[in-house]
């Protein structure tokens, strides 16, 4: 690659930066670490480089010029190889006399960036990474990096931030009145249409995302993975959101699959729902009550967004309460939370926290409210749960039956507590 292509790209950047327009993100950063931001495209990985980078411009620590700052998305860097990496430095030195801060973003791109990344840190440069894929939180990455990285994931904005975005403010008494109105209109669009900040602005939201969608089906897993079977990934996708709220093995997936005419083998089924997770489409939480064995065949999947949800979705309202409930606790309390499946169903459980939570759109039918109410009692007996929630889309209340609490909570306010 020639110099003076990297000498523009590093200009460029500089330049570009100190004219974005950002909406805030709370992100605490200690001043002599190196950090790895990961998290789904389009989730605000790189807003968040823009967001620190002005903090540090803007307190007069770091010269704009101090910033060396590469977009590996940019297309003049496609065909870019690991060896070529410290043209970037190289370059840098050349422009300037002084000892950069280096912000990578998206470096995935490059195979092979691992070793570069930690050579920078090692010669104590600070460094700055953003990623689209999970792998880049694995232990195996931290060992090629030798910990001199902290991994933060970053999701889409979260009901909070996405009022804060809009205006919304949320004082003492939020709960009541207009501010209460506020947040109820609100939560609507967020509850269809998730937290990709860049949607919200827009009147077609659901192209945005199906854009989104096509983007890390076709790049970050079919290509990137050399993957020939395309229909059969596309048709499991399918079916995984039309089985959200729905425990399903292994064996079950792979029929359903290959009765759409894309038949795949169980190892390949294992693979492909990795390269799903990895790539921040999907996730999964296993049932507490299984043994070791089957926790990993038997689970409950869902989306990490509801938007992307919702692309496949038609009556979509049941599945994308469940699946934002899900979403809010794998943030909450990341791999600590399960469903139980043992003569009662319970959609959540977080064993650390003594919490247990059933999803239910309304429980203004008897039948359905003791159903939901009976399952939380057998587990709260099992194992001494004391908090026990009916998360609704608008429904509030509390039931108390057999000397127990069970708080009933609609959505926007049980996700905003």
């Amino acid at each position: 690659m020639e110099k003076q292509i990297v000498k523009n790209l590093i200009v460029e950047r500089q330049q570009e930066i100190l004219s974005v327009e950002l909406t805030k993100r709370p992100l605490e950063l200690e001043d002599s670490c190196n950090y790895i931001f990961v998290g789904p495209r389009r989730a605000g990985k790189s807003y968040l480089l823009y967001q620190h980078i002005l903090q540090l411009v803007k307190a007069k620590r770091v010269p704009v010029e101090r910033i060396l700052y590469v977009n590996f998305e940019d297309e003049r860097l496609a065909a870019m190889k690991a060896a070529e990496l410290n043209l970037f430095l190289e370059c840098y030195k050349e422009l300037y006399d002084a000892k950069p801060v280096i912000f990578l973003d998206e470096i995935q791109n490059v195979t092979g960036w691992e070793k570069f990344a930690r050579r920078l840190a090692d010669t104590k440069y600070r460094v700055f990474i953003t990623g689209s894929n999970a792998k880049m939180l694995s232990r195996e990455m931290h060992t090629t990096l030798g910990g001199r990285f902290i991994a933060k994931e970053i999701l889409p904005f979260s009901f909070r931030e996405y009022l804060s975005f809009s205006k919304t403010a949320l004082g003492a008494n939020w709960q009541y009145g207009k501010t209460r109105a506020q947040v109820v209109r609100a939560f609507k669009d967020y509850f269809y249409y998730g937290g990709f900040a860049e949607t919200f602005t827009l009147k077609d939201k659901r192209s945005w995302l199906n854009a989104l969608y096509q983007k890390v089906l076709l790049g970050d897993v079919i290509a990137r993975n050399e993957i020939r079977n395309e229909n059969a990934i596309r048709v499991l996708v399918k079916k995984l959101a039309e089985s959200v709220m729905q425990p399903v093995s292994l064996s079950r997936i792979k029929n359903v699959v290959s009765s759409a005419g894309a038949a795949i083998s169980r190892n390949t089924l294992v693979d492909y729902l990795q390269l799903l997770s990895d790539a921040y489409l999907v996730f999964g939480i296993s049932n507490f009550s299984d043994k070791l064995s089957d926790k990993e065949t038997f689970k409950k999947r869902y989306f990490f967004d509801n938007g992307l949800l919702n692309n496949f979705l038609f009556d979509p309202e049941t599945k994308l309460l469940e699946n934002m409930v899900a979403i809010n606790l794998k943030q909450r309390y990341g791999d600590d939370v399960y469903f139980y499946h043992k003569n009662v169903e319970v959609d959540f459980f977080i064993p650390q926290a003594q919490r247990a939570i059933q999803v239910a759109y309304s429980v203004a039918d008897d039948a359905t409210k003791q159903r939901e109410v009976r399952a939380l009692l057998k587990l709260a007996e099992a194992y001494g749960v004391k908090q026990l929630e009916i998360v609704t889309y608008d429904e509030e209340t509390t039931i108390q039956e057999s000397g127990v609490t069970i708080d009933v909570v609609p959505v926007w306010k049980w996700i905003l507590s």
